[in-house]
């Protein structure tokens, strides 16, 4: 690890003890490798427009950090098959996987390079729980997966358009978005048979900015109870 993410080490672990992740600040470590990697490889393929180190360390790692206390209320135990959409870097893909090693996580994303970043990536890190699938969502066989969640991906009635069909019976299907996405609710439920079931308003340590986390269901199922 560079000199400069070994100094992100008490931030991160600052980081984990805000979110009441304190257990997970072992784990600090393995996550700084992947920002290593990313930071690494962007230089060639361009994985993310975010280039700065400090930037990468709060709007990739801490933002994709912030949905793991709440999905682990979700699902505080077991195996969890786990389907990230328009995965892009692995964002939060392999983040879930470090910090849950009992989830399979399949980062889905249409562009080759990113793909064969995340392969690469999981490799490095020995993240065995973590595939990467390199095709367009609604043409891939269906995974099955007990959650599936997207990050910056696509409007809502766009993800469930392209996604629903990869959720196992069950499942959950979660949406990462900034400020609360009133709008694009609207268009899901007027257009779609899904609505939002409900939303967690996460606190992102060291961004100064709105980050949600959205949960949708289907009008049938939320209507019934």
């Amino acid at each position: 690890m560079t000199g400069q993410l070994q100094a992100f080490l008490p931030r991160v672990g600052d980081a984990l003890r805000a979110l009441d992740m304190a257990r997970d600040v072992p784990r600090a470590p393995l996550m700084l490798r992947y920002l290593e990697q990313l930071q690494h490889w962007n230089k060639a393929y361009n994985l993310t427009a975010i280039r700065d180190p400090d930037q990468m360390l709060v709007q990739h790692l801490f933002d994709s950090l912030a949905v793991v206390p709440s999905l682990r209320a979700w699902r505080a135990a077991g195996e969890v098959r786990v389907a990230d959409m328009g995965s892009g870097a692995g964002l939060p893909g392999i983040i879930l996987a470090i910090c849950q090693p009992r989830w399979r996580v399949v980062c889905v994303d249409a562009v080759q390079k990113k793909t064969a970043f995340i392969r690469q990536a999981a490799g490095v890190l020995g993240l065995a729980n973590v595939t990467a699938v390199h095709g367009r969502i609604e043409a891939i066989e269906a995974l099955g997966a007990d959650l599936v969640i997207s990050r910056a991906f696509a409007s809502l009635a766009d993800f469930v358009g392209l996604s629903e069909r990869h959720l196992a019976p069950g499942g959950a299907m979660v949406a990462m978005k900034g400020r609360f996405p009133e709008e694009e609710v609207d268009t899901l439920e007027a257009n779609t048979g899904w609505t939002v079931s409900g939303h967690v308003d996460l606190q992102v340590p060291a961004l100064d900015a709105q980050r949600c986390l959205v949960y949708l269901g289907l009008k049938e199922i939320h209507d019934s109870r």
